[in-house]
């Protein structure tokens, strides 16, 4: 299940389904359903329920929100996370050991550092730093507090702009305007929901959009040093695979994703103000024409 449908969710699920595939998991071996609960909490709930009720051999639960929703609801059916940054924080483990419990998985953890030296490839002057997030999603929260350390450690600032709801992603990126040199996002999923809304306003002010979520580049953002989640879905796939084969989650520690990469959108960036260097645009693995 997921919490909503956006593209790097959609990707993370194509990548478990293929995985599966590859191992010979085709539907004739294995019945596989999927809900999204199109961001909606509740919801999320109910087919946490539902699936329970089915008695499945295992529960993939894509994003934040959809595994606390699972893990708060059996403490046996096997849950497998992923897309998840933080699953420590989020609650869903204790440590990154083995949890001896029903869950394990895989985070799309990136480190903050290289975040911070992407920004300052495209925008080499920047001092301060706006972002957009919703303050009830650990996934964020969590990304929100290592960047301002790290921002802090360079003599440079974060201007935080909480937009709890889809719709208020608008008028938060609006009130950045001014006072920030370039608005980075992340994996928050109201965000990346309603992500041309964001593009619209910084291609409006001239401010460059930096991402932690390489689907969005295509959308319009200059740059993105993320997680394939295809590949994430691979990764989150062959856990699955070993669940179906015998083996306890308890007993697979967690994961962090073991693929990134850099995209860059020059056409994107000539709109919000800034041209990519040659070096970074010839570095990248993804440049959108």
């Amino acid at each position: 299940m997921s919490i909503v449908d956006h593209p790097a969710l959609n990707a993370t699920r194509d990548g478990i389904i293929d995985e599966l595939k590859a191992a010979g998991y085709d539907q004739d071996k294995v019945k596989i359903q999927f809900q999204s609960a199109q961001g909606n909490m509740a919801t999320a709930g109910q087919i946490a329920r539902k699936f329970i009720g089915d008695k499945p051999d295992a529960i993939v639960a894509i994003s934040t929100p959809a595994a606390q929703s699972v893990v708060a609801a059996t403490k046996t059916i096997p849950v497998v996370f992923t897309t998840v940054t933080d699953p420590v924080a989020a609650k869903l483990v204790s440590s990154w050991q083995p949890s001896g419990t029903n869950v394990t998985g895989v985070s799309d953890s990136v480190a903050i550092g290289p975040q911070v030296d992407l920004i300052l490839k495209v925008k080499p002057d920047a001092k301060r730093v706006g972002m957009v997030y919703s303050p009830g999603e650990v996934n964020s929260t969590v990304v929100v507090k290592e960047l301002k350390d790290e921002l802090t450690k360079r003599g440079m600032t974060l201007v935080e702009a909480p937009a709890p709801r889809t719709v208020d992603v608008t008028p938060a990126a609006k009130n950045l305007v001014g006072k920030v040199d370039v608005i980075y996002t992340n994996t928050d999923n109201n965000v990346i929901s309603t992500y041309e809304s964001l593009v619209n306003v910084a291609n409006q002010a001239k401010i460059p959009l930096i991402a932690g979520d390489n689907s969005v580049v295509k959308r319009g953002a200059a740059a993105a040093l993320g997680m394939s989640y295809y590949d994430l879905g691979r990764q989150t796939g062959k856990i699955v695979i070993r669940l179906l084969e015998g083996e306890q989650p308890g007993t697979i520690a967690p994961e962090v994703g073991n693929k990134l990469s850099l995209s860059v959108n020059p056409a994107a960036a000539e709109k919000q103000g800034v041209t990519l260097s040659a070096d970074l645009i010839q570095s990248a693995q993804e440049v959108i024409k």
